[in-house]
């Protein structure tokens, strides 16, 4: 377990400067792929803090691993910006930064004066604004609010999750959140991009609802050409088979087949070529059709080998297959450290950014996950702000610092 690769260059985002006005997990997460790869993130609160910062536990420094796992190598401020102070002071902040991002409820900066088109926009032309939030401004939801579940019973992905006798299940992990956080990254990175041309920044209209449908694939397509809604189909995949998962003598594993070579060779590997050879399963449009014939055959003969053992003989002859761990084995494993995937500094532990540069170098753990109103000092300080100043906004309750 490693904090980031030796000798390698500056990190990507080096100088690229974040107002981080977002809470939960879409925006931090997203800020903290920008942050791990060398942006400056100034994460402004409200005097409550972040919510995560208590959904736990299990708690660490007072903070819920909820919080700690998407907010490292960030700055925390704290200001009122329901005051005209506070919003000043936002402004100031914005002078020179590339990127804002939030996920205040719509029409809220609108509200207070410091709308994107309204003032943003002209007074820091370079500015890339991110909002995100649950469906935009307009349409028959716009302006409603979201969550990751909600936004999942929505967007049809529960639907499609769980087994037949289950119902609608929610999926494990937020995936609207992240793949929300996720897109918001790619938008930023698009705007980045083309301010270089133009010279201009531009405001990006990030919804939760949106990123769930776009991350509905093959549901959607499938839809698109059947006009069936598509159903619940456990661990099993609508439009390959075998891709499920299976018991075996020992412990379950994961078989994912998509083309015929690697039918053949898992048939091989149990020793069962009468099933490879039998025309109900010569394709795989064959073997979904008669999925549950297949599936009944490949069950009784899985349930004589050792699963941990087969996997790796099915992953040596090319044939996607894993065993079925839990979080704890999944992170101990010798891959996992191999690829450094777990990053550690005192005790402080996180998942590391996945993405992996020749030449730019990860930050790795630079700052752990901050206390609430850290930096406050700090950053009105580089601001400008000279400590008399600073005292006057505490006392006034325009900003809370740690140190006070």
């Amino acid at each position: 377990m490693t904090t980031a690769k030796p000798n390698l260059g500056q990190p990507a985002l080096d100088g690229v400067k974040v107002i981080d006005l977002t809470r939960v997990l879409g925006g931090p997460y997203a800020t903290q792929i920008l942050a791990d790869h060398g942006a400056e993130i100034i994460k402004i609160e409200a005097a409550s803090g972040d919510e995560v910062r208590g959904w736990g536990p299990p708690f660490a420094r007072d903070m819920a691993s909820y919080f700690v796992n998407v907010n490292r190598n960030k700055k925390s401020i704290v200001i009122d910006l329901a005051s005209v102070a506070g919003r000043d002071l936002l402004l100031r902040l914005l002078t020179d930064a590339d990127i804002l991002i939030d996920n205040f409820k719509t029409g809220t900066l609108e509200k207070w004066g410091i709308g994107y088109e309204d003032v943003l926009k002209t007074r820091f032309p370079r500015l890339i604004h991110c909002r995100i939030s649950g469906f935009g401004a307009t349409g028959p939801l716009g302006g409603a609010p979201g969550y990751d579940a909600v936004i999942q019973a929505m967007t049809g992905m529960m639907s499609i999750n769980g087994m037949a006798e289950s119902g609608s299940v929610r999926l494990g992990a937020p995936i609207v959140d992240m793949g929300t956080g996720l897109y918001c990254v790619i938008g930023i990175l698009m705007a980045l991009h083309e301010r270089q041309r133009s010279g201009l920044g531009q405001y990006i209209d990030m919804t939760l609802y949106d990123s769930a449908l776009a991350l509905m694939h093959p549901h959607n397509a499938n839809y698109f050409l059947s006009k069936k809604p598509g159903r619940a189909t456990g661990n099993s995949h609508p439009n390959i088979s075998p891709y499920d998962k299976f018991a075996t003598a020992t412990n379950d594993i994961f078989i994912g087949i998509g083309n015929n070579r690697a039918f053949r060779r898992l048939c091989n590997a149990l020793g069962e070529d009468e099933i490879a050879d039998d025309p109900r399963f010569a394709d795989n449009a064959d073997r979904v059709v008669n999925r549950a014939a297949l599936t009944d055959l490949l069950t009784k003969a899985l349930a004589k080998v050792d699963g941990a053992s087969f996997a790796e003989t099915l992953l040596a002859a090319g044939v996607p297959a894993g065993p079925v761990r839990n979080i704890e084995e999944a992170l101990l494993h010798q891959q996992t450290a191999e690829r450094e995937m777990v990053l550690v500094r005192d005790d402080y532990q996180g998942v590391a950014s996945p993405i992996k540069f020749s030449r730019s170098r990860e930050v790795g753990v630079a700052g752990l996950p901050p206390m609430l109103g850290e930096h406050t000092r700090e950053v009105l300080t580089a601001a400008g702000l000279n400590d008399a100043e600073i005292d006057e906004l505490i006392t006034a309750g325009t900003i809370v610092a740690a140190d006070r």
